[in-house]
């Protein structure tokens, strides 16, 4: 068992302390000065790469990371399947995803599951782009979009109607069946590449 004594902090006496005392800064040389003045003289002429934001908005790199997109396939079909792994691979913990069953009367994606609650919480998220490596149906991309303050924080809690892509040409909104003739495969090999008659049939129908 140790000494109590090792275990008290030391006391020092300050008069015995040796200090050095520190003179006035030294004025440097001309050539020293001309230095320091040279690295402002060979940026005088460069051009600015300073823009009047939000006036003018310089463009994003190609692989830039921004706001998720939820993607949809030719015919307008998620192509989410509520498998969760975006969440479980985030890790900031800013994605909840809720699963649920495909029905016959009711499908958002092909296969069996689609993703019915999707939230990305821009608070936390640190956009490092993990969930899109995740992703195994390439349903969630990243955006050059950077826009995202908001004035509440509610409002930066996106739900999957604010991350779904839009229609485009040749898609019909979900829930409608499955392309004719096809599996969930075709889906994912291409061979889908809009939205055939009988699923908007089927949807007028309804």
């Amino acid at each position: 068992m140790s000494d109590r004594s090792e275990l008290e902090p030391k006391k020092f006496d300050i008069d015995k302390v040796s200090t050095t005392p520190v003179g006035p800064a030294r004025e440097g040389s001309f050539l020293e000065q001309a230095k320091g003045f040279w690295v402002t003289l060979r940026n005088v002429g460069r051009p600015r790469i300073t823009v009047e934001y939000p006036e003018v908005k310089a463009p994003t790199e190609e692989r830039f990371h921004g706001r998720h997109q939820l993607n949809r396939h030719p015919d307008g079909l998620e192509k989410c399947v509520g498998c969760e792994l975006c969440a479980w691979a985030c890790p900031a913990d800013a994605i909840y995803v809720e699963g649920a069953d495909n029905t016959d009367a009711e499908r958002f994606s092909p296969g069996e599951r689609y993703g019915k609650v999707y939230q990305i919480n821009y608070l936390r998220c640190i956009f490092c782009g993990l969930c899109i490596e995740a992703c195994p149906t390439r349903a969630l991309t990243m955006t050059n979009e950077y826009e995202l303050a908001d004035r509440t924080r509610d409002k930066l809690i996106f739900e999957k109607e604010d991350l779904l892509a839009p229609l485009r040409s040749g898609m019909l909104q979900p829930p409608h069946p499955m392309y004719p003739g096809t599996d969930e495969g075709d889906y994912y090999r291409g061979k889908v590449t809009e939205a055939h008659s009988a699923q908007v049939n089927n949807q007028e129908a309804k």
